[in-house]
């Protein structure tokens, strides 16, 4: 008969990046120091990501208990003693003896970078070339789910939006040329998808390869104009972004690619699903984030770190059109499910009325879940007395347990969980 190996309590890690948010009031802040209360945190920092998972630029720990003869041990060491029975032999198989997703909280202050992930053959190529900018040799879809408003550009508007912004934004075509302005003014949705591409890649990469006085100046010229025509006339929520990240991000390119994107509003409970080679920049809010195991970012603008804009801009899809904005599959009265086109992970959201319990079924993977609000009780089974649960309290459960949880009598219980894609194991 199979062993079935405990939920074991994490000690998560934090990023302080500098587009993060300070104070008690961020999200990732409130969740770090309760996670480990016997830990002090210098609140005046920017507290920008939470990382629950096996990653060495910010892997978790086990919180000891009295199976621990080793003290504080690596959530990766922990997995590599059994990995078959902590991750499921059919995970074992496909990823070998490691988690294959990294789970995240973000509290976002101030735009991230205009960046894309590369696919896996891209991924092991860049990390060959540059390991220490592109640390590991995976792929990174990812997905996000809001937790407050949560603001983002996410893949390139529609043709006719573009004509739209090339004619509203002159400042575009004073800096890539008549040409290639012209070049797009003539296409049609009718036309041939692959032509639609090489233009619109010709003058994205045009306008992201201007030399920096140019850009300089015509960020300069762009803010002038917005900020008279504003004394006459409501800016469109696009202009008054560009006002915003030129605040943020003075001259930078990122100011002016902007009107190149979509720009998405998400409400808490509504999430973005972002595939490989997809450009995107999280604006502003708090969410939860579930990725592929990896940390490799190509960034070409709005950032003060390296930029690699030739990779960028050959990468991309240049796919068109507003992203489809996910709102979760109601498994149950407490549960609703994001479930991306990617293997690796899907995300569950899980909210208990007071005094309410909820079992989780078994599932062939392992999974991880996060307390974000609330308190109340985890059980392994009926057999076992239950473990208190808080707000910031984050759990590794290896495959094959049943979980029951359930609300204190006062407030909502409010959990995240990542796991392996379901439709993996169909």
């Amino acid at each position: 008969m199979e062993t079935t190996v405990k939920p074991r309590r994490l000690r998560v890690a934090v990023q302080n990046y500098d587009w993060g948010r300070t104070g008690e009031e961020a999200a990732v802040a409130r969740l770090f120091s309760l996670n480990d209360p016997n830990s002090p945190i210098d609140l005046s920092l920017p507290f920008a990501e939470l990382w629950i998972g096996t990653h060495p630029s910010g892997p978790s720990f086990l919180f000891p208990d009295d199976s621990d003869s080793d003290g504080v041990v690596p959530l990766k060491d922990w997995i590599l003693q059994n990995p078959s029975a902590v991750l499921g032999s059919e995970v074992t198989k496909r990823w070998r003896d490691d988690l294959p997703f990294l789970f995240k909280v973000l509290s976002v202050s101030k735009a991230l970078s205009i960046q894309a992930h590369p696919d896996k053959e891209l991924a092991e190529v860049l990390h060959k070339m540059r390991p220490n900018v592109y640390k590991d040799s995976n792929h990174k879809p990812e997905m996000a789910i809001a937790l407050s408003e949560f603001k983002a550009l996410c893949g390139f508007v529609s043709l006719e939006e573009l004509k739209d912004v090339l004619t509203s934004v002159p400042e575009i075509g004073e800096i890539v040329g008549d040409e290639h302005v012209d070049r797009i003014m003539t296409l049609k949705e009718t036309d041939a998808c692959e032509e639609i591409k090489i233009a619109l890649q010709s003058i994205y990469t045009k306008l992201m390869l201007a030399s920096q006085e140019t850009v300089s100046e015509h960020v300069s010229k762009l803010m002038h104009r917005l900020n008279a025509e504003n004394k006459d006339r409501i800016l469109t929520e696009k202009e008054q972004l560009a006002l915003q990240l030129e605040k943020q991000y003075p001259s930078d390119i990122g100011v002016i690619s902007a009107f190149f994107f979509n720009y998405v509003k998400l409400i808490p409970g509504e999430a973005l699903s972002i595939g490989a080679n997809e450009p995107h920049a999280y604006i502003s809010g708090e969410c939860i984030e579930c990725m592929a195991t990896s940390d490799n970012v190509v960034r070409a603008g709005l950032t003060p770190k390296y930029k690699d804009v030739h990779t960028l801009c050959s990468m991309l899809t240049y796919k068109q059109g507003f992203p489809e904005v996910l709102q979760g599959i109601p498994l149950n009265d407490h549960v609703s499910r994001y479930t991306p086109p990617f293997d690796e992970f899907e995300v569950d959201r899980i909210s208990l009325p007071p005094a309410e319990s909820l079992e989780f079924p078994a599932v062939p993977g392992p999974s991880i879940f996060i307390v974000v609000a609330g308190q109340g009780s985890m059980q392994m089974s009926s057999s076992t007395a239950g473990e208190m649960i808080m707000e910031g309290n984050a759990f590794f459960v290896p495959a094959k347990n049943e979980i029951k949880f359930s609300a204190g009598v006062s407030g909502e219980l409010q959990l995240y969980r990542a796991g392996v894609n379901s439709r993996f194991f169909d």
